[in-house]
């Protein structure tokens, strides 16, 4: 077994992929009134926007316990509706030596993608983290819906 993996899965958004791409783009500060179980706050500490070379930090609530993740914004795409984070700090790096979230709106999809390097093989695979950020773009949708 290899000690990097990718995992990839796509989510239907009846708001359109677009919507969903504003919102982790200009309005990410909003997602933790949108999914205040999941996401308790949203900061930028370089830059003011979500762009390239800012560095963001998320606190989030994973199964009762509050995580971070700092991530530095290596790249935006407004064509293809892609911001790529690479994590630079927090609690996924207690697992993972690297890794590198892909969010890529289009359409009605939102696609997640995860770049990840284990630090042993016992690493589990980033299921639960997968099916962490498919349940707060359910939610974000919701909200955009309403």
């Amino acid at each position: 077994m290899g000690l990097k993996g990718k995992l990839i899965s796509s989510v239907e958004v009846k708001c359109g992929g677009h919507l969903v791409h504003d919102i982790f783009h200009a309005k990410t500060h909003h997602i933790s009134n949108i999914s205040p179980s999941k996401v308790k706050s949203f900061e930028i500490h370089e830059g003011e926007t979500v762009d390239v070379g800012s560095i963001v930090q998320w606190t989030y609530n994973d199964d009762g316990k509050d995580k971070t993740s700092k991530q530095v914004i290596e790249a935006v795409d407004h064509e293809t509706k892609t911001i790529t984070w690479k994590v630079i700090g927090g609690d996924l790096l207690e697992l993972y030596d690297s890794f590198t979230i892909i969010t890529s709106c289009d359409h009605q999809w939102t696609t997640w993608t995860f770049l990840y390097e284990k630090k042993t093989e016992d690493t589990p695979e980033p299921l639960v983290l997968l099916a962490y950020v498919l349940h707060v773009t359910k939610e974000i949708e919701n909200h955009l819906l309403k």
